[in-house]
């Protein structure tokens, strides 16, 4: 037997490069299968974190699209509670602006003068500016304990030249795109 290198060549030992390589072949999968789980798992958490993102960018086009329905219900409503269109819908609907007020104040007495309200003719306005309607007087018009008149009451609706008269009672009216 020589001394050089190698050692004695016996049942027990491996022999060659082939023995080192067996042992290494575990290692090698297990860092191969180690690589695999993690790309995987990696690709697993990319595809989620990119349905994220879609679902983000879709509920954010659904938010500009709530707010922008929002903001025209918003026009909408300022429209239809403006001065000038809810008196419009009043006149389409019979009504008629009130006269002059009357108060009746903490020790009883009435102030103001009681009036029926009538309606305006069919081609002016109807806007009462509190410039144009008559002033409260500071004296009562009527003694202390009695009541103002009433106003007649509503004469109903038939058919016939009365049907036609200016003060129709309410009439439903087709609603605006709702």
């Amino acid at each position: 037997m020589s001394r050089g290198g190698a050692g004695p060549v016996g049942p027990g030992r491996p022999r060659g490069p082939s023995g080192g390589q067996a042992a290494r072949t575990p290692f090698v999968l297990l860092v191969v299968g180690l690589l695999a789980g993690g790309l995987i798992s990696l690709l697993l958490l990319n595809s989620a974190l990119n349905e994220g993102s879609f679902q983000l960018t879709r509920l954010k086009k659904e938010t500009t699209a709530l707010t922008d329905e929002e903001q025209a219900l918003q026009r909408d409503v300022d429209a239809y509670s403006a001065p000038d269109a809810l008196q419009r819908r009043a006149q389409e609907l019979g009504m008629v602006p009130g006269g002059s007020p009357v108060f009746i104040g903490p020790d009883g007495k009435v102030t103001g003068t009681a009036a029926v309200a009538e309606s305006p003719s069919p081609g002016a306005p109807a806007a009462v500016s509190p410039a144009a309607s008559p002033a409260v007087s500071g004296t009562p018009s009527a003694p202390a304990g009695t009541a103002p008149q009433s106003p007649p009451p509503p004469t109903p609706a038939g058919p016939g030249p009365a049907a036609s008269s200016p003060q129709p009672g309410p009439q439903p009216t087709p609603n605006p795109g709702r």
